[in-house]
């Protein structure tokens, strides 16, 4: 019978250590929904900055990752929508950071991409707009594609609902939305999630980010109950 890997069950403070000054980092979530809010906070706590934020949008000025912007903290936002925080477009204007827009849904399959080892995809989205200028085209069939090359970061923070011991996460509702595809995508991953149970609590056939794809879990509100042997 395999081995039962138990994964640490860590304060969010702890979690974001791994975050280092320069690294990339992608964060579940999509405007309010699905953000892993105790562990961006510990985050932006930490005052760790040069990073490079992989996510859907940029939240708003104080809420969530947004923070992260508005703090300074960030050097390069890649998502598919920042129009809610205005420091973001502020600090672009002003030549403090780095933005790559990408369309939402060229941005989850490049998401996709980088988890499952891919070296891109092809999308006839952008073809003959802004979004194609700086990338390779092919022709198909008599039809163009741009050539979209695969995401990834050194880290993930990701919201879930329920963790096993075993990392084994279950979603609830649209909370879901890009975290199960993040967890694939980075070199470590952070889950963070309403309460830890044992090894056999969870429905299998509701787990949906198999225990193998993350590292560490983190607890809501850093409420550590959930730590139990």
């Amino acid at each position: 019978m395999a081995k039962k890997v138990i994964k640490p069950v860590l304060s969010a403070a702890e979690a974001v250590k791994c975050i280092k000054p320069g690294m990339s980092v992608i964060i579940g979530g999509f405007n309010y929904g699905g953000i892993p809010y105790t562990l961006v906070d510990a985050l932006v706590e930490s005052g760790v900055g040069e990073l490079t934020l992989i996510a859907n949008d940029s939240a708003y000025e104080d809420v969530g990752h947004g923070k992260l912007v508005a703090n300074g903290q960030v050097k390069k936002v890649v998502a598919s929508h920042v129009g809610l925080n205005k420091k973001t477009g502020q600090f672009y204007m002003e030549g403090k950071l780095e933005l790559e827009l990408c369309p939402q849904g060229t941005f989850v399959e490049r998401i996709r991409a980088g988890g499952f080892g891919l070296g891109g995809i092809l999308t006839p989205t952008g073809v003959g707009t802004v979004v194609e200028e700086g990338k390779q085209v092919l022709e198909i069939d008599g039809k163009k594609y741009l050539l979209e090359l695969p995401l990834r970061a050194n880290v993930a923070l990701i919201r879930a609902y329920q963790a096993d011991r075993m990392g084994n996460l279950t979603y609830f509702g649209t909370n879901r939305n890009f975290n199960p595809i993040m967890a694939t995508a980075a070199d470590y991953v952070v889950a963070e999630v309403d309460s830890v149970l044992e090894v056999g609590e969870l429905d299998p056939n509701e787990i949906v980010t198999p225990g193998i794809l993350i590292d560490a879990l983190v607890v809501k509100g850093d409420n550590y109950y959930a730590n139990r042997t």
